[in-house]
């Protein structure tokens, strides 16, 4: 198997490489004078299986995987594995107004034109991936993330919400600690309460569990409401550190102690690799 890295995901990639003990081809990439992309395979030729790790987000790495894909077709590859680390435009799986697309199928189709399987983390919506005609994964970081936390003195797991009650279950359950969710209760018409659903954090050291976190506004307020009701320490973790509008800053200026994702979008938080579960996905 030869692996290639896209410009959004090359530590990964490389890293992936390395446990698989595979040839790893580094995509040259840059941008024309008018913005549009320009990618490069420097080999003569592909000829094996091929894995190309690239996220579809922002915009322009999109256009990125389209290309590599397409150069990787023509130089031969005997199949074409797309790992996609984060998948962009994964919350629109519908039509929510009139007149929108459903932009997950319009990229779920252009990707599939050139892939003989997908490999994906922690993504969105899941189902977004039946849209595929090739077989598809999804794989979890929730064991990754449970490693990283185990020696770290961790009594209580917590998702932000109901509706992610069971990353912080799944994570809570490898860990061996109890786990639970953040509740919202109005007291007024201006003041709201938010605190763990069922469990009580009072000299506990919680870690915070989420899919994805883009302004970081939920788990700024998560954080200083724990630390309201007694937690000793606030810690949280996300595959995906989205971090937009200086989101990182607002977080490390919290009441979090730590601030920690996985390495699908590379940044200076994404500590936690997930380059292992991802080389056992291809040796599947």
């Amino acid at each position: 198997m030869i692996i290639v890295g896209g410009s959004s995901s090359r530590n990964l990639a490389s890293q992936m490489a390395q446990i698989l003990g595979c040839r790893y081809i580094e995509a040259a990439s840059t941008k024309f004078p008018d913005g549009e992309s320009y990618t490069r395979i420097e080999c003569e030729s592909l000829d094996d299986d091929v894995a190309i790790v690239q996220n579809t987000y922002p915009d322009g790495n999109l256009v990125e995987m389209f290309l590599l894909q397409d150069a990787v077709r023509k130089m031969g590859a005997r199949s074409i594995t797309l790992v996609i680390p984060y998948f962009g435009y994964a919350r629109q799986d519908r039509v929510f107004k009139p007149g929108e697309p459903e932009s997950a199928k319009v990229m779920v189709a252009h990707l599939g034109l050139a892939c003989d399987r997908v490999i994906t983390i922690d993504i969105h919506k899941e189902a977004i991936l039946d849209y595929f005609d090739c077989p598809h994964e999804d794989l979890k970081a929730a064991a990754v993330i449970a490693d990283h936390f185990a020696d770290k003195g961790i009594d209580m797991v917590l998702s932000p919400d109901i509706g992610a009650a069971g990353r912080a279950r799944d994570v809570g359950e490898r860990m061996g600690k109890p786990h639970d969710h953040l509740e919202k209760t109005r007291l007024s018409g201006t003041e709201v309460r938010i605190a763990p659903a069922t469990m009580d954090c009072t000299g506990k050291n919680v870690l915070i569990v989420d899919d994805m976190i883009s302004t970081g506004g939920t788990i700024v307020a998560a954080a200083k409401a724990l630390r309201d009701a007694g937690a000793t320490g606030v810690s949280v973790a996300c595959t995906h550190g989205v971090f937009v509008n200086n989101a990182i800053e607002k977080l490390r200026g919290s009441a979090l102690d730590e601030v920690l994702c996985c390495n699908t979008l590379e940044n200076d938080a994404s500590e936690i690799s997930v380059a292992g579960i991802l080389a056992d996905a291809l040796r599947r």
